[in-house]
Formats: C-alpha cells, structure tokens, sequence
C-alpha cells in the first residue's frame, strides 16, 4: 500500500500525541506500506518512532521519486485540496498504477453544510472562513469527477463522509445539530467526500 500525504501537515505532532496518526492506524492493517510527503520534519518525527519505507517527495512531481513499484491501494488521504496542481499529481500517481491498482482519494466537500452556514453567521465580509491554512481549493462531485477524467482516471465509487468524532467536541453544539438534520436530508451536504478510482 502507498499512503500519500503520510505526515498529516501541519498536525504531525499533535496527532501522534493523540494517537490518531492515519499513516499509523493503516501500518496496523497494512501488509507493506510506504510513506510519501514533502514535509522534511514530519518524516523524521515518523523515522524517530521507527517508521520505514518512508520517502520525501513532491506529489506533483511523482515522476522524480525513487521507488519502482506498483500498489495494490494508493490512498490520498486530505491532500488533494493542498495542491496548487492537482492534474499534476493525478497524472504523476498513474505510474505506481496497474489495472488491479485502486486510487482512494478524500477530500474536503465543497457544499459541507454546516461549513457553508458556519461561514453565513460569521459575517465579516468573508474574511472569517473556516478553512485549513494550506488548502488551496474544494472540490464537488462534479468537479473532482471531472479533474479525474481528465487525468485518464475513472471512478468507480463516490461516498460521502460526515465530520470525525475527533472533530464534533471542537465545533459549536448548533453546528452538529444543524450538519446532523443537513445530512439525514441530503448526504450530499457532508463533510467530505471519497473517490475510489482506477486507471481509465
């Protein structure tokens, strides 16, 4: 398996203390696992813990990385949305493809109700919104299908996911509410999404 985005930047720290480091919930599961991600001192912090297979990358220049192999599942994990070019890296993760191979890919859902709403109530000409520091865009179903097809990329599944247990302590009490009835209405106003694709 090939986890892309391993080190969860900027969080790295904070997740291994919390236990809740995705790279190492997957090494619990996963027969053989590489790591992949530009961020130098996440990839020491995993190394000090005796993490292996663990390589410094630029996701959207794959084609640069030294590991010659094909992948069962290749999961990008809420790394999309930090890309400057996302084409880049579709078109570069094709390489670690074969036609058995399985692309998992989560992203932040452009229409996440309570996002939208959070955004509404807290005024300010737009300078409040709620977003990661790094993210550098949102994708919609329709969008993300599309950006893969263009990288000769199919999907097989789209699924919806709704905000993590880690999250739902940290929001406003009306905000789980309000996400809980949007959801139960239209699963499509969910935190997330998951594509799983192959190689069209």
């Amino acid at each position: 398996m090939l986890h892309l985005g391993c080190t969860d930047w900027p969080y790295t720290e904070m997740r291994l203390e919390m236990g809740s480091l995705l790279h190492l919930e997957v090494a619990g599961i996963a027969k053989n696992l590489w790591g992949l991600d530009f961020d130098e001192e996440g990839l020491d912090k995993l190394k000090e813990r005796g993490v292996g297979n663990l390589l410094r990358a630029d996701l959207e220049n794959l084609d640069a990385v030294p590991l010659e192999r094909k992948f069962d599942v290749i999961l990008a994990g809420e790394m999309i949305e930090h890309l400057a070019n996302p084409g880049l890296f579709l078109r570069g993760v094709r390489r670690f493809m074969d036609p058995g191979s399985l692309l998992v890919i989560t992203t932040v859902n452009a229409y996440c109700a309570f996002r939208i709403i959070y955004y509404a109530l807290r005024g300010r000409g737009g300078t409040a919104e709620p977003v990661h520091p790094d993210h550098v865009a949102y994708y919609s179903y329709s969008t993300i299908l599309h950006l893969l097809s263009k990288a000769g990329l199919d999907a097989r599944r789209v699924l919806f996911y709704d905000i993590g247990r880690e999250h739902r302590p940290h929001n406003p009490f009306y905000l789980n509410w309000i996400n809980d009835v949007c959801v139960r209405l239209s699963p499509q106003l969910a935190d997330g999404i998951i594509v799983e694709c192959v190689l069209g």
